[in-house]
């Protein structure tokens, strides 16, 4: 039944976004969905783009064909300031409120001097178009030096995203190797922090070090970056990493719009949550009248040192911020937090295999999966598609 008195807003198209316009609906809640893209983008999958094994359609879910199966209603304009305490955001095209509040607008980037000589797999998605189109030049070339890394957020470690990285650069490794002209290229994979990775656990640092040996990748670990150049990346040392193509995924900070807003943020910008992810606001008002909530990588996430954004926990936190919404519509007490789902998941694709890595608090671990891995990977893109489109059932917890 549809509770037409309960309109819920949510800002941002991503995973947060979807899942949680999803779970609503199923609930009966009217909501409005405000993107700035009129496009899901899978961003796990985007690394093939680069080297031509995914066009960039593939990537790219219509949010007017989620709105048809889910029955949200759909505006697309983009977000430049949040009245959290009003429960409206104000767009370039008009303003937009509910009696619950959802932000869901990812974050910002860390900026970086030079940063126009570096492209990211986890920016823009037209980058990823760019990226290829770098690459294909250098192939066409017969050699060159190609360096791809990520950087941190020492305001916020949580906020950084480095297995695109190793990804698309050990993709690209594989598609030099078919071509027959890996030996002409020179691949270095680049971070500031001495130990890039460290948060999947021992197992897997040492497994990706014998990835790069196994490879011929070259490091170039713990130094921080001063500036990127259209010849290379400089570091503290004022020493350079020479590079045709510099591939650079930058840390998340502040979102720019939550600058314009009245929301609580921290060091970095992101927007302070609890474990329900309501927003810790120290507005007069009582939680019940605030409705607010942050979701994804908007907002701040606790938990150990070895946490990291991704986007199951996102849809996680999508999840039970729809659970949570119900409850409190209801009068109800019961509410569901995150903490206890925090994980590191992911299948770190390699263009002919992959590798599960899989983090909790009792530790982590890395297995290598040849040749399946690669397909089992294609097979969640295939399944996120279409589950989110409701053409098949979800899997529970998925």
């Amino acid at each position: 039944m549809e509770r037409k008195k309960d309109k819920v807003l949510i800002l941002g198209g991503g995973f947060a976004g979807v899942e949680a316009a999803i779970f609503l609906r199923k609930k009966g809640y009217s909501v409005t969905l405000v993107s700035a893209r009129d496009y899901f983008y899978i961003y796990p999958t985007s690394i093939w783009i680069p080297t031509g094994e995914a066009e960039f359609d593939d990537i790219c879910v219509p949010l007017k064909d989620l709105q048809a199966a889910h029955g949200f209603n759909l505006v697309i304009d983009e977000i430049t300031e949040i009245r959290s305490k009003e429960h409206k955001a104000i767009g370039k095209k008009g303003e937009y409120e509910g009696e619950y509040l959802v932000i869901a607008i990812g974050s910002g980037k860390m900026k970086h001097q030079g940063s126009e000589h570096f492209l990211s797999i986890c920016g823009k998605p037209e980058e990823s178009l760019a990226i290829k189109e770098r690459l294909d030049a250098l192939i066409a070339k017969g050699s060159g030096k190609i360096a791809m890394g990520f950087g941190g957020n020492p305001k916020d470690p949580s906020n950084v995203r480095g297995g695109p990285a190793f990804e698309v650069l050990f993709n690209v490794h594989n598609q030099l190797k078919k071509l027959g002209i890996r030996d002409n290229f020179e691949l270095t994979f680049f971070a500031p922090m001495e130990s890039p990775g460290a948060r999947m656990g021992e197992q897997a640092l040492k497994m990706m070090d014998i990835f790069f040996k196994k490879l011929d990748i070259k490091k170039h670990f713990g130094k921080k970056i001063t500036r990127f150049e259209a010849d290379g990346i400089v570091f503290e040392d004022e020493s350079k990493l020479p590079s045709d193509f510099t591939m650079f995924i930058p840390a998340g900070d502040g979102h720019p719009v939550f600058q314009n807003s009245d929301l609580p943020l921290n060091e970095a910008g992101l927007i302070l949550i609890n474990d329900y992810c309501e927003v810790q606001h120290d507005f007069d008002e009582t939680p019940e009248k605030y409705n607010v909530f942050a979701i994804g990588d908007s907002a701040v996430i606790d938990g150990p040192d070895w946490r990291a954004k991704q986007g199951h926990i996102a849809e996680v936190m999508a999840r039970n911020v729809a659970f949570n919404i119900d409850a409190m519509a209801k009068g109800s007490e019961e509410r569901k937090g995150y903490l206890e789902h925090l994980n590191i998941l992911c299948v770190m694709d390699s263009g002919d295999g992959a590798a599960f890595v899989y983090r909790n608090h009792k530790g982590g671990k890395m297995i290598p999966m040849p040749v399946i891995g690669h397909w089992l990977k294609k097979g969640w893109g295939w399944y996120c598609r279409n589950s989110k489109l409701g053409k098949i059932p979800r899997i529970p917890g998925m």
